[in-house]
Formats: C-alpha cells, sequence, structure tokens
C-alpha cells in the first residue's frame, strides 16, 4: 500500500513529502452515486465502505500505472462499484435481505406518512425484483436507472454494444414490470 501512495505521489504531483496531502480521487457526489450502486447492485450496507474503497483504490491504481484517466470519473467509478457489486455476488451468497439494503440509502430524516408507507412498500418490491434479475440485467438496470448513465456510456463502460445495452435494458424493465404487477404493487 505504501509503494502505491508513493507511486501515486508521483504520478500525480507531489504529496504528503512535499507538505501536501494527497486529493481524494472521489468527491462527495461520486462517493454517494458509487455507495448506491454496490447497495443496488446488492452489497450489504456493512461493506459498503470497502466497496467504496475498492473504487478508490483502482482510481489511484490506474493514476499510479500511468494510465489515462477516465473520461467521466464518475462514470467510470459507478461501473466499477457495479462490477464490483457483481464479484460480491459470485464470491459469496447473500446473508442479509433487502429490507437492510434499502434502509442504508433511505435518508434518516425521512418522516414516513401515508405516502411514505406507500414509497416504503414499492422501494420493497422494486428491490426484492432487482433481485431476482439475472446479474447482467440488473447491472444494466443500476447504471442506468440509478447512476443516471446513458445507454452509450454504459456500453463504452462495459465494452459492449449499445443494442445489447438496450436489450438487456427492455429485458429488465419488462421482468421488474410484470413482477410489481404480480405483486399488485402497480
Amino acid at each position: 500500500m505504501a509503494v502505491l501512495r508513493r507511486k501515486a505521489r508521483r504520478v500525480l504531483g507531489g504529496g504528503e513529502s512535499a507538505g501536501e496531502t494527497l486529493d481524494d480521487p472521489l468527491d462527495a457526489a461520486q462517493e454517494r452515486r458509487v455507495r448506491a450502486v454496490l447497495a443496488l447492485g446488492g452489497v450489504p450496507q456493512a461493506d459498503l465502505p470497502d466497496g467504496v474503497q475498492q473504487v478508490r483504490l483502482r482510481l489511484l491504481e490506474r493514476a499510479a500505472s500511468g494510465a489515462e484517466a477516465p473520461r467521466d470519473v464518475s462514470a467510470w467509478a459507478a461501473v466499477v462499484a457495479s462490477n464490483l457489486a457483481m464479484d460480491w455476488h459470485r464470491a459469496r451468497r447473500r446473508q442479509e435481505r433487502i429490507g437492510e439494503r434499502l434502509a442504508s440509502l433511505r435518508p434518516p430524516d425521512q418522516v414516513a406518512g401515508e405516502s411514505g408507507e406507500d414509497t416504503k412498500v414499492m422501494s420493497l418490491a422494486v428491490a426484492q425484483g432487482l433481485d431476482e434479475l439475472p446479474d447482467a440485467q440488473r447491472q444494466i438496470l443500476v447504471l442506468r436507472f440509478y447512476a443516471d448513465l446513458p445507454v452509450r456510456g454504459i456500453a463504452e463502460e462495459l465494452g459492449i454494444p449499445e443494442g445489447t445495452v438496450k436489450s438487456r435494458l427492455h429485458t429488465a424493465v419488462r421482468a421488474l414490470r410484470a413482477r410489481l404487477h404480480e405483486d399488485e404493487v402497480v
């Protein structure tokens, strides 16, 4: 880790030895987006800080290796977070349920009223529907609607054709809509 920090300081110029501190490669908005993508991708709340750190580390490693900086750091970070979430699912089975993941995304000061209850029911139903989608469809859906990436951006970041993104997105939305109708949520 110390070697990586030295390399990153050299690449980024200066660093702690020059009396400066190494800037965080993610701003607050990017970190929130990474957290949301990880949470919606199924990573438990307890593992979210580690996921955010992994994204930071990959960004620093990229800078330390001399690779060109991503055109859109926010989009790049969202895709890396999405890939980390998929890796997490492959490595271990889910142990926490959907409600806990959604609770980590809900602002603590939100007041639950009658419409708040409707929102909770809808949120749980959507999360359950996302949970049942195949990894590739869930990834595309989360990147498009939660990370707000355009189809072209998703295709470029994942290295797949735009048509594949559109097809997976269409199939995922249709499956999610059918699930919500089946549960009589909408």
